[in-house]
């Protein structure tokens, strides 16, 4: 049975002390040897782990007793070996770089759905009010090729600041309609659904946990392929296993 236990997570809340907290996650996580990243921003925090399951654990309830991380529910998964080469702690302008300083989720999150009821929505066809659902990727064009929501709305995005003048270029064409954006873990996707609300339209939605939580509490309908993840792992199946890539990277070559 596969003992690492890889976590991912993210919340944006204010940290004006990121720099101090920098330091002592740094030590917190190299005295109970994982491996990964974590990133600090006076946004917010965004963290990927790995090692075994009870030293994770203990990170992570450290972290809950900080009163602004209380609430984090990190999504799972595992693996026979750590898929991280190092740890790495950082502080950043933005956890995930928008380029958009009006859009700050600590200051109220976007309306959110439940992966079951993005499950539910798309079995049937609408959502609760009658409204026909649509899937917005966020993710970047090479994550999406690897698998994706069927029939989603892909963008081609080469970066996450490009999905600003790509919206306002296509949102006319979400009126009338039920939009859930969507990415890995949740983190893309919410800031794009506040400047969704932000540019006028009424019925966005983020999808709660992103691409991996709707693998973990649902059976992964209406999803195909595999999901790109920032590890050595590369891609994840719905039943949250190792995938062989679609497209796999080539190796590089070194002198």
């Amino acid at each position: 049975m596969a003992d690492i236990l890889n976590i991912s997570c993210y919340k944006f809340v204010q940290l004006p002390d990121a720099a101090e907290l920098r330091d002592t996650l740094s030590a917190r996580a190299d005295t109970l040897a994982l491996k990964g990243t974590v990133l600090l921003a006076e946004e917010g925090i965004n963290f990927f782990l790995a090692g075994p399951a009870a030293s994770v654990h203990e990170f992570v309830n450290a972290l809950r007793e900080d009163a602004r991380f209380a609430d984090l529910n990190p999504k799972e998964s595992w693996s026979d070996t750590v898929p991280f080469r190092k740890m790495l702690v950082k502080v950043k302008n933005e956890i995930i770089r928008m380029n958009h300083p009006t859009i700050r989720p600590a200051q109220g999150r976007a309306p959110s759905v439940t992966p079951a009821t993005l499950r539910r929505w798309l079995e049937q066809g609408h959502d609760d009010e009658g409204r026909e659902v649509v899937t917005l990727d966020t993710r970047n064009d090479y994550e999406v090729d690897e698998g994706a929501f069927r029939n989603t709305i892909d963008w081609r995005l080469t970066k996450f600041t490009e999905f600003p003048p790509a919206l306002r270029e296509h949102k006319a064409e979400f009126e009338g309609k039920t939009v859930v954006s969507y990415c890995t873990g949740g983190i893309r996707c919410e800031k794009a659904a506040i400047l969704m609300r932000d540019e006028g339209l009424e019925h966005v939605y983020q999808l709660e946990g992103g691409i991996l939580k709707y693998f973990e509490e649902t059976d992964g309908g209406f999803y195909d392929g595999g999901c790109f993840v920032f590890d050595g792992r590369d891609s994840l199946g719905t039943d949250l296993q190792l995938t062989p890539l679609v497209h796999p990277r080539p190796v590089k070559k070194t002198a």
